[in-house]
């Protein structure tokens, strides 16, 4: 009897840190975790790079990506959607 089972991809959230590829973003995930000898929680962060086909996301959103098939040396992941839009800071000219 083969039996189907649901494959849990592996996700994580992060902030956009580039969005200058095409069709590519890097995304930094932070974790707070305690040092293994001297036991201090330390801040570790990480870069994944993510495939946007749509290129939705900007920089400084936090995203979810979702783990995928090898699509380059380097990309292991996609977007699964922006969960927090970034300020947007830019000034406008006035005239």
């Amino acid at each position: 009897m083969a039996q189907q089972t649901a494959s849990i991809k592996n996700e994580k959230i992060g902030e956009v840190v580039s969005a200058k590829m095409t069709k590519t973003i890097v995304v930094q995930v932070t974790r707070r975790v305690p040092h293994p000898l001297y036991k201090r929680i330390v801040t570790i962060r990480k870069k994944f790079y993510a495939h946007d086909e749509e290129q939705t996301a900007k920089l400084g959103d936090m995203v979810r990506i979702v783990e995928s098939r090898p699509m380059s040396k380097l990309k292991r992941w996609t977007l699964g959607e922006v969960v927090r839009r970034a300020v947007d800071t830019t000034v406008a000219k006035a005239e």
